[in-house]
């Protein structure tokens, strides 16, 4: 599968604290890639540069080998850890700048998970609880027909009995050939789906590997493994 991100000797300072610190990670269309490590371990920050929203940096990223530029924000469908609509605005509103914004976004695909979901359109989204505001903006990343798809703790306002729809809604909306980068805290919970994962701890890649080559020479869950690594 093609190459989609390489990042060479990437480090990042916010004033003398160094955030990320040598990375070096190349990773290819097709799969499913788990970003794993505690609060404070740099996954944010790497998802920011991939994202072009942080510019200051030294080492050279390319996305899609490309700089990070027009191309990239046009590839990359990006999943924040965070609300991103104002409280004004309803679902259709968020449709309709999803359809100006992006010319790979399918209405129709959005408004079948929408009803599978029972998210209602022209409801206003302040409206909906934390789960149902996680889930309608999951369903816009996913509606989009990007090369690769950044996402920032998908699941983390979503309640247990909900996240399986969650995981397919990932698993059957994206190409076959797309990256999806997935940045998570409940890696019992979603661990199934990872072809590869990366632990990043104190801003350094400490593990890279195939999931279950790493299960097998292991003999334990990634889960396990990451409590292992990280002594949680």
């Amino acid at each position: 599968m093609s190459e989609l991100i390489k990042i060479q000797d990437l480090n990042k300072k916010y004033g003398k604290k160094q955030v990320l610190k040598d990375v070096n990670l190349t990773l290819h269309g097709g799969q499913i890639v788990g970003l794993l490590g505690p609060n404070g371990s740099g996954k944010t920050t790497l998802i920011k540069v991939l994202n072009g929203l942080l510019k200051e940096y030294d080492g050279d990223v390319q996305i899609d080998q490309q700089a990070i530029g027009i191309h990239s924000k046009k590839i990359i469908s990006y999943l924040p850890d965070e609300p991103y609509f104002e409280n004004w605005m309803t679902t259709s509103d968020a449709l309709n700048l999803f359809v100006d914004m992006y010319d790979d976004f399918d209405l129709n695909k959005a408004l079948s998970l929408m009803e599978r979901m029972d998210i209602e359109k022209k409801v206003k989204i302040k409206e909906l609880s934390k789960g149902m505001k996680e889930k309608f903006q999951l369903i816009l990343v996913m509606s989009r027909k990007a090369k690769i798809y950044i996402l920032d703790e998908p699941l983390g306002g979503i309640d247990p009995a909900a996240r399986e729809l969650i995981l397919d809604t990932i698993l059957n909306n994206y190409a076959e050939d797309a990256l999806v980068l997935l940045s998570t805290h409940l890696i019992a919970d979603i661990e199934k789906i990872f072809d590869e994962v990366i632990f990043i701890k104190n801003g350094e890649i400490i593990l890279h590997e195939n999931s279950e080559d790493l299960r097998m020479k292991r003999q334990a869950s990634i889960n396990d493994i990451f409590k292992e690594e990280f002594k949680c």
